[in-house]
C-alpha cells in the first residue's frame, strides 16, 4: 500500500513525482493520468472496452488521508469498463493494466471529481491518488446463457445502434481452433442475417454495435453453426467459433406507415392483375407474397401484433411452408404472450428448416415464458386461497356471533309471543 509518507502535499510536486517514476497514459497526453507500477501483471491480456473488470482500490487525497478502500469493505467492485460508469480516470487506468497487475495513479481533477468536488469526502478540484489491484476481466455477456461473449477492440461512432431490420454493411472474419474459414464484406438485414451464411451469434450482436466499432464475437455453437456444422466452411457439429466484425455503415429501418401504405397499394394492384399464362400468374402470386411478408414486417415494428397474424395466414394459406411467415407469426405470438401458439410456428420452421438457429432460440425463450407463467399461476391461486382462508378466519367469529344473535333475537320474540298467547288465553276464561 501507499504510505502517508509517499504522497507530496501539493498538486505539482506531485505530479513532477509521478512523471519522474511512471508514464502518462491519457490518449492525450496531458498528464491527466499518470501511472505507477508496484507489481507487474501476469501476462500480456488487457481489457478491451466493453469489459466486466473486478479490482480492489485505495482512493487518497495528497494529503494522504483515505476516502475510500474496496478492501475495508472485503469486498471488491466490478464495472463495465470504458462505458463512463466510473470516473474517467479509471476507465483510462484500468484499461492499460494486466491481470494481476498493482498501480498507482495520479488523477488530475478534470479526470476525477471535477470542479466540484465530493462534498465531506473531497475539496473542489482536487487532484486525488487511487490504487489499483486488477483482479479479473472478462468479455461482455449479450445473451443470458453467456452464448455469445463481446469484446470491443476499437470503440465505434456516436451513439446510434443499428435496430431490427436495419440494413448493415459489415467486414466479417470468422475463425474456429485458430483457422480462418469466412472472410469478406458483406451487407444483410439486422433479423436475416442467417440468409447470407452468417451466424445467428453475429445478427444478435448487431444492435448493441455502433458505426465505426470493431470488435471481437465468441460464440458458442448454439449462436454459430449447432450440431450441423458448416460442411462448406469445413467445420464440425458444436463447435464454438470466434468472428472478429467492424461495422462500416447501417441505415435504421423508419417511416413503417408510409411503407404500409405503399406495399398495401402494391397488393391491390396486383389483385386487380388478371395476367395471362401460368407463368405470369406464378409472378404475381409471388410479388403478392412478398408483400405481405414485407408488411408482417412493417407491423412486427410498429407493434401492431395481429396485423402481422393477418397478413402471414394470407401467406400461409398459398404456401403453408413459407418459413418467414411462419417465424414472424410466431414473433408476434410471442409478442403478445401467446407461448403456446408461438412455440408451434417456430416448431414447424424447424420442419421446414431444421438448422434454423434463430427458431431453436425462440423455441427456448417460449418454453422459459410458458414455466414463468405456469410458475406465476400457481403463486397467484396459492395467494388467492390463503387470502379466502384469512377471510374466512375473520369471518367466522363475528358469524358466529351474528348467528347467535339472531337466535337469541328470535327466541325472545317466540317467548313474548307465548306469553301474549297465555294472557289472551286467560283473558277468555
Amino acid at each position: 500500500m501507499t504510505t502517508d509518507q509517499d504522497l507530496p502535499m501539493d498538486a505539482q510536486a506531485a505530479t513532477a513525482v509521478f512523471a519522474a517514476k511512471g508514464i502518462d497514459v491519457t490518449p492525450s497526453k496531458d498528464q491527466g493520468v499518470i501511472k505507477v507500477v508496484k507489481r507487474p501483471g501476469l501476462d500480456g491480456d488487457r481489457p478491451m472496452i466493453g469489459d466486466r473488470v473486478t479490482i480492489h482500490y485505495t482512493g487518497k487525497l495528497l494529503s494522504g488521508k483515505k476516502f475510500d478502500c474496496s478492501r475495508d469493505r472485503k469486498e471488491p467492485f466490478s464495472f463495465h469498463v470504458g462505458k463512463g460508469q466510473v470516473l474517467k480516470a479509471w476507465d483510462i487506468a484500468v484499461l492499460s493494466m494486466q491481470r494481476g497487475e498493482v498501480c498507482t495513479f495520479l488523477c488530475k481533477p478534470e479526470y476525477a471529481y471535477g470542479p466540484s468536488g465530493n462534498p465531506d469526502k473531497i475539496p473542489p478540484s482536487s487532484s486525488v491518488v487511487f490504487e489499483m489491484e486488477l483482479l479479473k476481466f472478462e468479455g461482455e455477456m449479450l445473451t443470458d446463457d453467456c452464448g455469445v461473449i463481446r469484446r470491443i477492440k476499437v470503440k465505434g461512432d456516436g451513439y446510434s445502434n443499428p435496430n431490427d431490420g436495419a440494413s448493415v454493411d459489415v467486414h466479417l472474419e470468422g475463425s474456429c481452433d485458430g483457422r480462418l474459414f469466412d472472410c469478406r464484406d458483406v451487407s444483410f438485414i439486422v433479423g436475416e442475417a442467417e440468409d447470407k451464411g452468417i451466424p445467428l451469434g453475429v445478427d444478435r450482436a448487431m444492435d448493441k454495435m455502433q458505426k465505426g466499432e470493431c470488435c471481437v464475437l465468441y460464440l458458442k455453437s448454439k449462436y454459430g453453426f449447432g450440431s450441423e456444422g458448416k460442411p462448406e466452411y469445413k467445420i464440425g457439429p458444436d463447435k464454438d467459433i470466434v468472428y472478429d466484425v467492424i461495422l462500416k455503415d447501417f441505415k435504421r429501418v423508419g417511416r413503417y406507415y408510409q411503407a404500409v401504405v405503399q406495399y398495401q397499394r402494391i397488393i391491390s394492384w396486383l389483385e386487380m392483375e388478371c395476367g395471362s399464362g401460368i407463368e405470369t400468374q406464378k409472378k404475381i402470386q409471388d410479388f403478392v407474397l412478398t408483400a405481405h411478408l414485407n408488411l408482417a414486417l412493417c407491423f412486427l415494428r410498429t407493434k401492431e401484433f395481429s396485423q402481422v397474424v393477418d397478413n402471414c395466414n394470407k401467406v400461409i394459406e398459398i404456401d403453408k411452408h413459407n418459413e418467414k411467415a411462419l417465424y414472424r407469426r410466431g414473433e408476434a405470438r410471442l409478442l403478445c404472450n401467446e407461448f403456446n401458439l408461438a412455440m408451434a410456428d417456430f416448431q414447424q420452421v424447424l420442419q421446414v428448416n431444421p438448422s434454423n438457429r434463430a427458431a431453436h432460440a425462440q423455441i427456448s425463450i417460449c418454453q422459459s415464458k410458458i414455466k414463468e407463467h405456469h410458475e406465476q399461476d400457481k403463486k397467484t391461486y396459492a395467494n388467492m386461497f390463503q387470502k379466502f382462508a384469512e377471510q374466512d378466519a375473520k369471518t367466522g367469529p363475528v358469524k358466529r356471533r351474528r348467528d347467535e344473535s339472531v337466535r337469541s333475537s328470535m327466541n325472545g320474540e317466540v317467548g313474548i309471543k307465548r306469553q301474549r298467547r297465555s294472557r289472551d288465553c286467560l283473558s277468555k276464561q
